[in-house]
């Protein structure tokens, strides 16, 4: 199971951090769910702060578009470090970041990777079960499994109790005939918890019994993920949802009213779509007023 750091932090910057991670741990609790509106770069972060949200979880779908590449690790490890270092010195929140499968083929690289995001200031990670580019859609669960001890044990290592969440893909990916799936998910869920996951993100499924029934069977805080036709917050969190994200949503939201905005430019001369635009300057700008 997920578990405590075995040393204590000692440096300012580590006591700071280790005093995030906890907030961010806390803000994990039933009934009251942890919305994150995924951000995508620096800029995105700081106005999902100022709406009001108590942490920041990065979409790596997002992130990829943002540098003009597609979904599914475009982006190495360094770009993405770069990525989290930006918006942890940009927020004052705590930040969770989606590091996809992890940027390495073995466990002792996705180690060194969560070490590395520690030291980028994260707090947080979600690990994903997806094989890119494999053979099968998901990684064998033993494996999976080994990934995320190896992502236990080097946060361990560095003294900060970094959220662990483990992504399932066997929804998001129609893995086994639909019966099976619940049970799939269950299992490997159980394997994931035993190896030191301390949430369960499972994507692809909005269905209120099927949320219910995936709450009830993980003893962990589950994630789902929202979007255009899912169910409010609110539905969500009554059939047990812990945690609700939004993963590439918003920036897509953005980057279609930016597509909409130079459709109209170049075709009409209008800047109609533009009305609701803000200026970043008094957010960047010392004091962080409203914009």
């Amino acid at each position: 199971m997920g578990n405590t750091p075995a040393g204590p932090a000692t440096s300012s910057a580590s006591v700071q951090q280790t005093a995030r991670a906890e907030r961010f741990r806390a803000l994990h609790t039933p009934g009251t769910p942890l919305v994150l509106p995924n951000a995508w770069d620096a800029a995105s972060a700081l106005l999902v702060e100022h709406a009001g949200a108590h942490a920041v979880a990065t979409s790596s779908s997002g992130a990829s578009w943002s540098m003009g590449a597609a979904d599914g690790e475009q982006l190495d490890r360094h770009q993405t470090l770069e990525l989290i270092s930006r918006i942890t010195a940009t927020v004052d929140v705590p930040v969770t970041a989606d590091i996809e499968g992890g940027y390495a083929q073995d466990p002792a690289g996705v180690g060194e990777t969560v070490r590395l995001v520690l030291a980028a200031g994260a707090v947080g990670v979600n690990l994903e079960d997806a094989r890119q580019g494999g053979p099968a859609p998901l990684r064998p669960v033993a494996e999976q499994a080994a990934r995320l001890a190896a992502a236990r044990r080097a946060a361990d290592a560095e003294g900060i109790p970094l959220f662990l969440n483990a992504r399932l893909d066997t929804y998001l990916f129609e893995v086994g005939e639909p019966e099976t799936r619940l049970a799939r998910t269950l299992e490997r869920a159980r394997a994931y918890r035993e190896a030191g996951a301390d949430g369960i993100f499972v994507p692809g499924v909005t269905d209120l019994p099927v949320v219910a029934a995936l709450a009830e069977g993980i003893d962990a805080p589950l994630n789902v993920l929202a979007g255009p036709g899912s169910p409010p917050v609110a539905d969500l969190a009554a059939a047990g949802a812990a945690r609700v994200s939004v993963g590439g949503s918003l920036a897509a939201a953005a980057y279609g009213l930016a597509h909409r905005a130079a459709r109209e430019l170049l075709t009409t001369g209008t800047c109609d779509a533009l009305a609701d635009g803000i200026s970043m300057d008094p957010l960047l700008a010392p004091g962080r007023a409203t914009p």
